[in-house]
């Protein structure tokens, strides 16, 4: 194999794997982008919808299909438990918050895990007082909302708090081994009302994003690497046979004098 077509089949390698490379980086975008999608699709179908029992949303043994029933409105009648834990770093108001998680058992006596609100941090690692949730029976409506991972990273939180809303954890901190796991309910409303209202939390945003215009792009990097491989191996081809059949070489067009210069010349001449 000539040192020429060595150099042409590192170069279309160089290409395949950077075309590889575009193709899974575009496939990422586009499964961002149909995840995005189906989250909106999701919102605008569940958020306001009419409030349901707790039964139709979970199944018999708990199950929740959080593909189709995350953010559906939730009707329960029961009383809170205690006052509850809070989870740590979350989100508000362009900060760092901290949200109150606080047991609630239903008249038939499941236990469900409603996240009430959130406070700012007060300093430290300790949140704003808590204002205490309405004593007795109480009508609420909440969205349901899957569950959380516990952090990658591996970090834990101070006694009395979580890092997550990982609910076995929180069941465990709340000391309510028969809570329900698979779900939790974001507060809509109390009826009573409590004296102090907590944080409310914010319509999540239909925004799709940049990821469908990513992919694209990806997509025509792949293109390019090609059409410039292209190119390259022509012009080496075109430049290869120049050389084998000889052609002369450009001639150098001769510089054109400036006018000065050859006035100064006809001067010297004439002394």
């Amino acid at each position: 194999m000539s040192t020429r077509m060595l150099r042409w089949t590192v170069y279309v390698l160089i290409a395949i794997g950077f075309a590889v490379a575009c193709a899974f980086l575009s496939h990422w975008q586009f499964d961002r982008s149909e995840e995005k999608n189906a989250t909106i699709a999701r919102v605008e179908a569940n958020y306001d919808a009419t409030p349901v029992a707790l039964d139709e949303v979970l199944g018999d043994d708990d199950s929740f299909d959080a593909v189709a029933d995350e953010w559906m409105q939730i009707e329960l009648t029961g009383e809170y438990i205690g006052e509850g834990t809070v989870v740590r770093n979350r989100v508000h108001a362009g900060t760092s918050a901290y949200e109150s998680l606080v047991p609630f058992v239903t008249d038939d006596g499941r236990v469900l895990i409603v996240d009430r609100g959130w406070v700012m941090a007060a300093s430290g690692d300790e949140p704003e007082a808590i204002a205490s949730p309405p004593s007795g029976e109480v009508t609420i409506v909440v969205r349901a909302r899957p569950g959380e991972n516990l952090p990658s990273s591996g970090r834990s939180a101070p006694p009395g708090q979580v890092p997550t809303i990982h609910l076995p954890t929180v069941a465990a901190e709340l000391d309510e081994p028969e809570a329900i796991t698979t779900m939790y309910g974001q507060l809509v409303s109390e009826n009573p009302s409590p004296e102090v209202s907590l944080g409310s939390f914010d319509k999540p945003e239909e925004d799709a994003g940049m990821n469908l215009s990513y992919a694209i792009q990806w997509i025509l990097f792949a293109v390019m690497a090609f059409v410039f491989l292209g190119y390259i191996i022509r012009t080496e081809i075109v430049k290869h046979r120049e050389e084998l059949e000889g052609a002369p070489p450009r001639e150098k067009k001769p510089r054109r004098r400036d006018r000065d210069a050859a006035d100064e010349d006809e001067l010297l001449d004439a002394r």
